[in-house]
This record gives C-alpha cells, sequence and structure tokens, in this order.
C-alpha cells in the first residue's frame, strides 16, 4: 500500500497535529498535503517530514488571514491531484476529506468530527448582532458549503473516527457508518508526576464558545474556588469579562507542555466543561493521576470512568457544575486507576489500532 496523508492545515499544534504525528510514524515515508503550513508553530518532528502545503500557503498575510484562508479548503482540495500513492488517508474535519483517490486507488478518512461552524452543536457562529444583508449572505453561504461537505464526505471509501460520539455525528449528518480507534494521549510525558492538592480547580483548553469554559468561570467564581485557565483563543476577550470581578479566577495564558504538566499535577481536579468530540485534556489528567468532573456528553463518556476517574454533572449549567466542584473530594479516587485508564489511549497501541484500521478499511474498499 503506497500511502498518502492529508491534514486540513498546518498552523497550530494540538491533538489533531499529534494525532497526525502517530499517523506518519506508521507511515513514515507517506508525503503530507495540507492547505497552509507554518512550520514554525510545529515541533521539530515536522521538519523532517515531506509537507506539502498547497498553492493557498503561497498567499499574501497566510499568518494574520489564516482563519479567511482556511475557507478555501473545497477549491483548493477539490483540485488537488496526489502522485505516487494508491491510498489517501486524510486526517479531517472539514476539507482535507475532499481530496480525489488517485486513478484506481481509495481515500479513507479518519474523520475528527464534521465540522461544528456547518453542523453545530455550538458552531460559534453568532448572527443575532449582524445586520440582515450578512445575515442573509452568510446562510445561503453556510447552506452551500453543507451541500458540498455532504458531497465530499459520500466519496470516502471508509470512515474511522476518534469516539463513539463523533461516530453518531457522522451516521446523523452523513449517513455513513464508521469505526472507532481513539486518538494518542502522550501519557509518557505524565509518568513521573507526583500528584499533588494544591486547592485549585484548572481548565485547559482552547478559547472557543463550545468549550463552555464560560460555565466554569461561573460556578468557581459563585463558589469562591480558585479556577485557572491555561489556553487562548478567539472567546478570549468574552470569558476575561464574564471573570472580571473575581479574583479566584486567574488566566494564565499559552503555556509550553512542561508547564501545563505542572498546572494538572498541581490541581484539585481538571474541569471539562464542554461537549467535545473526545477530549484529550481529560485524558492527559488522568495520566498525572488526578480526577476530572466532566459534562455527561460527548467525548468523555468514553473516557471518564463516573466513580473511578472521575465525575459527571448533567446539565449544562453552571449550578449544575458548581455542584460537582462543590462535592468532589480528591481522596476518593485512586490516582494509579486514573493513570491505568490514560494508559489504554498510549500511542504504541493508537499505531497499533490504526494501522490495522487503515488495512481493513483499504481491503474492503477494494473488493
Amino acid at each position: 500500500m503506497k500511502l498518502a496523508l492529508v491534514h486540513d492545515y498546518l498552523y497550530v499544534y494540538g491533538g489533531a497535529e499529534r494525532t497526525l504525528e502517530q499517523a506518519h510514524r506508521i507511515w513514515p515515508g507517506a508525503p503530507i498535503y495540507t492547505l497552509l503550513y507554518v512550520r514554525d508553530r510545529l515541533p521539530a518532528a515536522f521538519q523532517g517530514m515531506d509537507v506539502r502545503p498547497t498553492w493557498v500557503d503561497r498567499l499574501p498575510a497566510r499568518l494574520r488571514l489564516q482563519r479567511v484562508y482556511a475557507m478555501l479548503q473545497p477549491l483548493a482540495f477539490g483540485r488537488l491531484r496526489v502522485r505516487g500513492a494508491d491510498t489517501v488517508l486524510s486526517l479531517a474535519s472539514f476539507g482535507a476529506k475532499a481530496v480525489p483517490p488517485p486513478p484506481g486507488g481509495r481515500h479513507i478518512c479518519y474523520c475528527y468530527t464534521p465540522p461544528r461552524f456547518l453542523w453545530g452543536p455550538y458552531s460559534g457562529i453568532e448572527r443575532q448582532g449582524l445586520p440582515r444583508p450578512v445575515r442573509l449572505v452568510t446562510g445561503a453561504l453556510e447552506r452551500a458549503l453543507r451541500r458540498w461537505d455532504f458531497a465530499a464526505a459520500q466519496r470516502v471509501d471508509r470512515f474511522i473516527t476518534q469516539s463513539s460520539y463523533v461516530a453518531a455525528r457522522i451516521r446523523r449528518v452523513y449517513g455513513r457508518e464508521t469505526c472507532v480507534v481513539p486518538p494518542p494521549v502522550e501519557v509518557e510525558r505524565f509518568a513521573k508526576v507526583r500528584p499533588r492538592d494544591e486547592g485549585y480547580f484548572l481548565i485547559v483548553a482552547r478559547f472557543e464558545a463550545y468549550k463552555r469554559i464560560d460555565l466554569a468561570i461561573q460556578a468557581c467564581a459563585g463558589l469562591g474556588v480558585p479556577l485557572r485557565i491555561v489556553g487562548a483563543g478567539v472567546d478570549e476577550g468574552r470569558l476575561r469579562r464574564a471573570a472580571a470581578g473575581a479574583p479566584n479566577v486567574r488566566f494564565l495564558g499559552p503555556l509550553p507542555d512542561e508547564a501545563v504538566v505542572e498546572q494538572i499535577a498541581g490541581c484539585r481536579a481538571l474541569l471539562f466543561p464542554g461537549e467535545e468530540d473526545f477530549g484529550l485534556t481529560a485524558l492527559e489528567a488522568q495520566a498525572a493521576g488526578k480526577g476530572v468532573i466532566a459534562y455527561a456528553e460527548g467525548g468523555a463518556l468514553d473516557t471518564v470512568l463516573p466513580g473511578i476517574t472521575g465525575e459527571f454533572f448533567h446539565q449544562p449549567t453552571a449550578d449544575a457544575l458548581a455542584g460537582a466542584i462543590d462535592a468532589f473530594r480528591p481522596q476518593r479516587y485512586d490516582p494509579q486507576a486514573a493513570r491505568a485508564n490514560a494508559a489504554r489511549y498510549a500511542p504504541p497501541l493508537f499505531r497499533q489500532r490504526l494501522r490495522a484500521a487503515v488495512e481493513r478499511a483499504a481491503t474492503a474498499a477494494t473488493r
């Protein structure tokens, strides 16, 4: 099997990019096609990879306009032709799954999720305050992009995805079945951590509306318990306004991996208040021996074991989260049980599972 990898874009380093990095370790000779490639924002390991960005990478002001240029994915990927391979493996939410397979070949998609900005939930697009003409234009554009995204999904030969939650979304949105291969968690980063309770609760996340960091701010402000928030993103202004007047809420900004490990090691519990597709940070906290308080929807249902590695709250409200925080007692949870649960998602296991799933999918697609 001569395989080529396709990824939506490479200008941040998060869970999707860590998954791509592990996939490349399975097929180290595979080229990586992507919309944009901002080299200095990716770890050194990417420098030795054969990364092939599209023409969008040559457009002016690509660093400042990267979110705008991301909307060019239908045009860029729909016309992309992969050479020297018989199998395309896209790791995609939006555009990469539209790359045509090579002649006589097949396209297998590891789908992170159907794009939230088109299909929800919590698209993050607030239209109520926009002028009516703008609402009409954006609504028409969204409908056109939905049709395009659905059609692109129908051209994929086989789907793989990261959680049972996303598998259900793919079935509902695209009408396609898929197998589940959970993404890798770098548990070794936390192997030597000494868990301790310094009294604060912790959020580690990109600042986007669907992650519901606002619920954590409201809950902790109301209880008067310390909350530390690690991350950055488009929702930062709104979140800082929500935390105004709450001295127990601290924004630490984006931190390097080593500093994040230390913040997790010292927290009382990690808060995971959003409806996430998978939820990498919930497992990272468990890898450090820490408990998790999570909203009982989405990927957390696969990764948090209530009463063993954490607890759920069942309504997406600050009051429900505050009740779970107030009742949480870290001494009830065995750090070794949390570590053992996280170990099930270690990178070597991911690589074994993904290789097997791709080989099965390739065989099925050629029948």
